[in-house]
């Protein structure tokens, strides 16, 4: 991955007036170093679920894995299991084991733990900038630009508005825009409550880290944008379902990036999601990161379980 040149030209959107910088950067991926290759991290948002947000572990991992490697490589891939529950209630330990070295790659081993237990692992390869003559990539979907589009905050204020939404609906929506999450979205095509039972298992969000995060290290956008690519991404195997079933219980088992061109964590880019299959009280779901100028910047997938509630026989007379 070569390093960031003209993205102001490339993905549109000066930067904010002043230093408001981002939370992301400031506090959320901002590790605490103990020892050589031993950081300790706090956390910022915890879910109503009181589970760590996997996507502050995946962005944490990789920040402590970016310290161990020169400046002139970046991050093209990772591949993470998440083995046990975060703790909120404590700190977080990284541990940063330095595989390989190499001449074009080099690859590090991170280990998150808890109670001296790993809650999570991790393996990230980084890669001294090469020129390739063979490229190719997808289209970028044909949407709505961001600026035409609602906000989430005023998305979810007129769903709440609808006397026709169901209370269990009410309830969730309630239970989102309470969260203080440090990243901006804006859904394309949001389904009205008439279209909530014809869901297909696939989303499109524009989005972005809150605040200011700057040219600076491409490193730590790909931090951020570890940390974006996990939200609201498994919830995308539930789309076609959720009419029908509770979902008890929801929690990502491995996660996979690949870094594919420079791009701004904190200027709007499109999230494209779907999920191939679901089954086996597991759901799959893949991902693609665009830059607004069309360049597929990162690509992801994800596996995670997935329990419903037991249906009360009643509810189908």
């Amino acid at each position: 991955m070569s390093p960031p040149q003209d993205l102001e030209d490339e993905q549109g959107g000066g930067d904010p007036p002043g230093d408001l910088r981002s939370v992301l950067v400031t506090s959320v991926l901002n590790l605490e170093p103990l020892d050589e290759d031993l950081y300790r991290g706090r956390h910022y948002w915890v879910p109503s679920t009181q589970r760590l947000f996997g996507g502050q572990i995946v962005g944490q991992a990789l920040v402590a894995a970016a310290k161990s490697v020169s400046e002139d490589v970046h991050v093209h891939s990772l591949h993470c299991y998440f083995v046990r529950k975060g703790d909120p209630k404590v700190p977080v330990l990284y541990q940063v084991e330095r595989t390989r070295t190499g001449a074009s790659f080099s690859v590090r081993f991170v280990k998150a733990v808890q109670h001296g237990r790993p809650i999570f692992i991790c393996q990230a390869s980084f890669q001294k900038a090469q020129p390739s003559p063979m490229q190719h990539q997808f289209s970028m979907p044909a949407v709505s630009p961001p600026e035409e589009l609602l906000s989430h905050e005023a998305l979810i204020e007129q769903y709440l508005r609808d006397p026709k939404l169901q209370e269990k609906y009410r309830v969730g929506l309630n239970q989102i825009a309470a969260q203080e999450v440090p990243i901006e979205i804006k859904v394309v095509n949001p389904p009205t409550l008439g279209q909530l039972k014809e869901m297909e298992p696939r989303q499109m969000f524009w989005v972005r880290a809150q605040g200011y995060i700057g040219e600076g290290d491409m490193k730590m956008h790909c931090c951020v944008a570890a940390y974006i690519s996990d939200y609201a991404f498994l919830g995308t195997a539930v789309l076609p379902h959720h009419w029908q079933y509770e979902v008890d219980f929801m929690v990502s088992l491995d996660h996979t990036m690949w870094f594919h061109a420079p791009f701004r964590a904190d200027h709007w880019m499109l999230y494209e999601c779907e999920s191939p299959w679901a089954g086996g009280s597991r759901g799959l779901v893949h991902g693609r990161l665009w830059r607004q100028d069309g360049v597929l910047a990162v690509s992801c997938a994800q596996e995670g379980v997935i329990r419903v509630k037991p249906q009360d026989p009643k509810s189908n007379l």
